[in-house]
């Protein structure tokens, strides 16, 4: 709760300007692996590879936090969705929260911020778009704590801000897993 309450609360501003493209062009790169890679290694296990180019992750079997399911990822046109790299703290909802007035290079950190990415499950991340804590939370209750202190710690780094409605979600969340930090990042 010590995190949250340092947030800024304000409104949500307007989503004029807002492009995905202002935050980054596509994925960036950790090590010598595009972030999306990155993300599969760190949350998959089982992983077998592509052998060109070797940072290429062919199948994997997710844990998803979501749904709490296991999900086997194999790439490919008709199958790489089953597994999504989700923006904790959507990209369009940072806009709306304090986003659009920071850099250029600092949107970019936040696009491709482990911290604020998740391999989780492609319809549960579909089904919630850009929303926030408000309006979407994880069906595995048993997650939502973690998901939630995530949130707040992404923004917290960010200095984004919460809507009222945001915050006394969040709040209620926190209040059911008391000590729960804010993951470092």
């Amino acid at each position: 709760m010590t995190l949250l309450s340092k947030l800024a609360i304000k409104g949500r501003a307007p989503k004029t300007g807002y492009s995905r493209a202002l935050f980054s062009d596509g994925w960036g790169t950790i090590g010598d692996c595009d972030t999306r890679n990155y993300i599969l290694l760190r949350d998959l296990t089982n992983i077998t590879w592509r052998y060109s180019p070797r940072c290429t992750i062919a199948t994997g079997i997710l844990q998803d936090p979501y749904t709490g399911t296991s999900i086997r990822f194999i790439r490919g046109v008709k199958t790489s969705n089953a597994v999504q790299v989700d923006h904790v703290v959507p990209v369009s909802d940072a806009w709306q929260k304090g986003a659009q007035q920071l850099s250029s290079q600092t949107r970019y950190n936040f696009y491709n911020d482990p911290l604020n990415l998740l391999a989780v499950d492609g319809p549960s991340n579909e089904s919630k778009s850009d929303s926030d804590a408000a309006s979407w939370l994880p069906p595995n209750k048993s997650f939502r704590c973690s998901y939630v202190a995530r949130q707040i710690a992404v923004k917290y780094k960010y200095h984004l801000w919460v809507t009222q409605a945001e915050h006394d979600a969040m709040a209620r969340v926190l209040g059911t897993c008391p000590g729960k930090l804010a993951p470092q990042g």
